[in-house]
């Protein structure tokens, strides 16, 4: 008996990537948009290479079904890739007869590829409509359905396809991750026009995210595709089985005075940051040898362990030499970050009293492979619903473990589809975002937020001690969101990513949408700086 998956895509979604994944398996027999015609007939659409289509396909859907779709096939596995659009003026009951699968993307990597084709694309053209009506309409008689996510199976191609094999009832092949590059023999005649991609890969292609700004003109579109996308995505498949850098699969970390591998790097179970997240912690990065800002960093650390009145605290010698230990036993001189965590250490038994904490602080060092974690491209934000912590509630210059404020924002931002989430304090005012502080720029002066209810972050500090240095028009002011809406450039500082430029706040562009000269600037002066400056390792 013949498992018939078929594939529900929209356009330009790496469809096509998953049907070449699917032909290296010897078990699979492939058919590429059967009811390209059907739909080209019904529809009327004006699609590159229509005429080819309409003389090379059958154009009767019905008949496609009965003849092709559920006709016997010669291999155990029949991998159909369809367009979900061209599903109109059908008998759909043969899809009780298929396993489906739907794929989808992100509207806001999608369109901007679209238009390519077709020029004046309508909801039509974009599937998503017709995408979450199957996916209600499948789950409605209570049918499978598997979703994919485009980036997340560029993001873990492995992981992915071992999932949806497993789904499907299939072992996983590893001839599935590459191919040859060019035409293939399943390909429509259409592939001309949409293929030319595809027919240069030899495998998935590393998810990037674009680079250029999003098309004012495709906004309306956008907003009409997204809440189909966002019911879509909440069912994809996420999978993450491969580590960013591969290097950090046999790392050693320092826990509790001992160097031990990755898989032993552990805390006990009545550890404080277990049972309350009881704990304190910096970010640190190394550049080409030199630990930036140290000094700072262990004088922050020692400050917050001291407000949560820690009986004891290792000194700076101490945790210096764990630090360097572990950057030297990783071979570690450039491109690495590190988490320092000081915890209020085991408790005899379980409760909140640091009365039971009798065995003194744990220190963690943990260094990664991790280059700046926004990389070359800008922001998009989201403002959160939640407030940022006032000093009467948690003060955020105890640079402390519990960080439930901030990740309640930040699963705000997932679901948003976007990068991070701005906090605003409790009277409206714009505090950062939950994991950077935040800058704009407005007739060439630099403004930040008053480090009231957000963290005075080293790299903030270091950004106004920059303008001061440059004679950079900067200050401190309690601003709000209407501000930076209106600003010219908005970026973003932290340990983790630098400065970062922003391209919009709530789907709204900030200036022109590319990053700006005064952050470029910044940015220039920073990175000068990180190369001349910081603690010497001593290996």
């Amino acid at each position: 008996m013949t498992l018939r998956i078929h594939l529900w895509s929209g356009p330009r979604n790496v469809s096509t990537a998953l049907m070449y994944s699917f032909a290296q398996r010897a078990d699979t027999r492939i058919v590429d948009e059967p009811l390209y015609a059907h739909f080209l007939r019904v529809s009327g659409a004006a699609h590159p290479g229509r005429d080819e289509v309409l003389r090379a396909q059958d154009d009767d859907g019905a008949r496609v079904v009965r003849e092709q779709l559920l006709a016997p096939c010669d291999r155990p596995v029949q991998f159909v890739k369809q367009m979900a659009h061209h599903l109109v003026d059908l008998d759909r009951s043969f899809l009780r007869d298929c396993v489906n699968v739907i794929l989808t993307r992100d509207p806001r990597d999608m369109l901007p590829s679209l238009v390519n084709q077709v020029p004046e694309p309508t909801l039509r053209d974009t599937a998503y409509m017709m995408q979450t009506q199957l996916l209600r309409e499948l789950r409605a008689r209570n049918q499978p359905v598997v979703v994919l996510d485009s980036r997340e199976l560029l993001v873990d191609p492995r992981g992915v396809l071992a999932q949806l094999c497993a789904r499907l009832g299939l072992a996983f092949d590893e001839a599935m991750l590459s191919w040859e590059s060019g035409p293939r023999p399943e390909d429509g005649v259409w592939a001309p026009h949409w293929y030319h991609n595809v027919h240069r890969s030899t495998g998935f292609e590393r998810y990037e995210p674009k680079s250029a700004p999003f098309p004012a003109r495709l906004e309306a579109l956008y907003a009409e595709c997204k809440p189909h996308y966002e019911e879509l995505a909440a069912s994809a498949l996420r999978v993450r089985t491969r580590l960013p850098d591969p290097r950090n699969e046999h790392i050693w970390v320092h826990v509790g005075g001992k160097l031990v591998p990755r898989a032993e790097a552990k805390v006990s179970v009545f550890d404080s940051s277990v049972q309350g997240g009881d704990a304190c912690w910096e970010g640190l990065r190394v550049y080409d040898g030199r630990v930036f800002q140290l000094d700072l960093h262990l004088e922050r650390l020692e400050h917050s362990a001291r407000a949560l009145a820690f009986e004891s605290c290792p000194s700076r010698d101490t945790i210096r030499r764990a630090l360097f230990e572990t950057l030297e036993k990783n071979g570690m001189r450039d491109q690495a970050h590190v988490r320092l965590t000081l915890t209020r250490g085991e408790k005899l038994t379980s409760g909140m009293t640091p009365r039971n904490n009798v065995f003194g602080p744990c220190l963690i060092v943990l260094a990664e492979w991790k280059a700046p974690v926004y990389g070359t491209r800008m922001l998009e934000l989201v403002t959160s619903s939640w407030r940022r912590n006032p000093p009467m509630c948690v003060d955020s210059k105890i640079h402390h473990n519990n960080l439930i404020n901030n990740i309640l924002a930040k699963i705000e931002a997932d679901h948003a589809g976007v990068d991070d989430a701005v906090m605003l304090d409790i009277e409206g005012y714009v505090s950062e975002t939950n994991a950077t502080n935040l800058f704009l720029v407005r007739k060439g002066e630099v403004q930040t937020p008053f480090a009231d209810h957000c963290l005075p972050g080293i790299t903030r500090g270091t950004v106004l001690e920059l303008c001061a240095a440059n004679a950079i028009p900067c200050r401190e002011r309690r601003l709000s969101l209407t501000e930076f809406y209106a600003a010219d450039e908005v970026f973003t500082t932290g340990t983790m990513g630098e400065l970062a430029p922003v391209r919009a706040i709530d789907r709204r562009r900030i200036g022109d949408g590319t990053v700006g000269p005064m952050t470029r600037r910044l940015q220039s002066i920073f990175t000068d700086l990180t190369r001349r400056t910081g603690t010497p390792l001593p290996f």
